[in-house]
């Protein structure tokens, strides 16, 4: 698989600041910490700050063989040291290089460094753009509690204007189709993030608003995956897919690929 290489920057903490951001946040009773999260919440962060000390430094380089890009969070990268993650699978499928970029930890509110999902994007040009994100923006955004401001920068009611539809605006400015995917559900059992699945039902339903205005724009819901008490498809924290999980969103978007195609 085509992957960015990694590059030591001059100053690894400026470039891993919001690290330590999500650090901060989760180190519970820790004076001036943000007390507004569930403690359950501020265990998931830490979590995810782990993950995303993988992440930091990231720097592409070289031209860009693959005309698939995958761009997201932790939901695509889960199981990359594996080979196994959302990219891999979806490459080992089409049977065609695949550039993966996506960042755990990474928000779509962000517009810029090294958790900006909206930053992942290459210049040169693809066919597919295969997409996904605002988990993490409403997990440390508002602890998927009150999350109706958050909710509408991401994307309004109407599906029209925030920061999903700018980014997919934008790339599909470029010619590329995009697929946007949403998030597991764990239906039958409890889950470190299951307050998220309302705010997540929201979320998606604005998304295949927008995607019904473009024929070049794919809502994947993810949602309906896991059987009814089945955790074969989570990995061990229950948030992230298991390789099996990723294996099964992989082959959503394989099948919108190949229909596309034929």
């Amino acid at each position: 698989m085509i992957t960015p290489t990694f590059a030591l920057p001059p100053n690894p903490l400026t470039v891993c600041k919001d690290v330590y951001g999500i650090f901060r946040v989760t180190r519970l009773g820790r004076p001036g910490a943000n007390r507004d999260y569930p403690v359950i919440v501020k265990r998931v962060l830490l979590a995810l700050a782990f993950l995303t000390l993988c992440a930091c430094g990231e720097v592409p380089k070289g031209a860009n063989a693959a005309r698939i890009v995958v761009m997201g969070d932790s939901l695509f990268a889960a199981n990359r040291f594996a080979g196994a993650d959302v990219a891999d699978q979806i490459e080992a499928a089409m049977g065609e290089p695949v550039m993966d970029r996506a960042v755990p930890g990474a928000r779509v509110l962000r517009t810029d460094g090294p958790l900006s999902i909206p930053a992942q994007r290459i210049e040169t040009p693809v066919d597919w753009v295969v997409l996904n994100g605002y988990g993490n923006d409403v997990i440390l955004g508002c602890g998927c509690g009150a999350c109706g401001d958050k909710i509408n920068r991401i994307i309004s009611a109407d599906g029209q204007s925030g920061a999903i539809p700018n980014l997919v605006r934008d790339l599909r400015g470029t010619g590329a189709r995009v697929i946007y995917s949403g998030y597991l559900r764990s239906p039958g059992f409890v889950t470190p993030v299951e307050a998220c699945g309302p705010v997540g039902d929201q979320i998606d339903a604005r998304i295949a608003l927008l995607a019904a205005t473009d024929a070049g724009v794919t809502f994947v819901s993810q949602s309906d995956i896991v059987p009814n008490g089945d955790r074969s498809f989570h990995g061990i924290d229950l948030i992230h897919p298991s390789i099996k999980g990723s294996a099964a969103i992989a082959a959503r978007i394989v099948a919108v690929i190949r229909a596309a195609e034929r």
